[in-house]
């Protein structure tokens, strides 16, 4: 979990939008996308533990910038997962599509 502390306090969405601003993507709310310009401006990612050096983490594959505050670390755990099938809207399986 992390801060979006780039993330200017005017910038912050409140309502609906497109997701990208794509005409043919639904208006959704922000909380039904990943995007930082959110209220809370919280962040959850899952990444791989490269090393551990006294109290520097090193990660890899963290979806935030370098120097971004870190305001926790959890394991991830099969007990964790969702219980039922995930669905997802087709808008949010093409924007993942090339993401990484």
């Amino acid at each position: 979990m992390f801060v979006f502390h780039l993330v200017d306090e005017d910038s912050v969405v409140t309502d609906t939008r497109r997701p990208r601003g794509r005409a043919d993507w639904p208006e959704v709310g922000i909380f039904a996308q990943r995007g930082r310009v959110r209220p809370n401006r919280i962040g959850v990612s899952t990444c791989e533990i490269e090393s551990v050096d006294d109290d520097v983490i090193v990660v890899r594959g963290l979806d935030a910038i370098d120097g971004t505050p870190v305001l926790d670390i959890k394991p991830h755990m099969s007990g964790f997962h969702p219980r039922s099938p995930i669905t997802e809207p087709s808008w949010a399986v093409e924007i993942m599509s090339e993401y990484w």
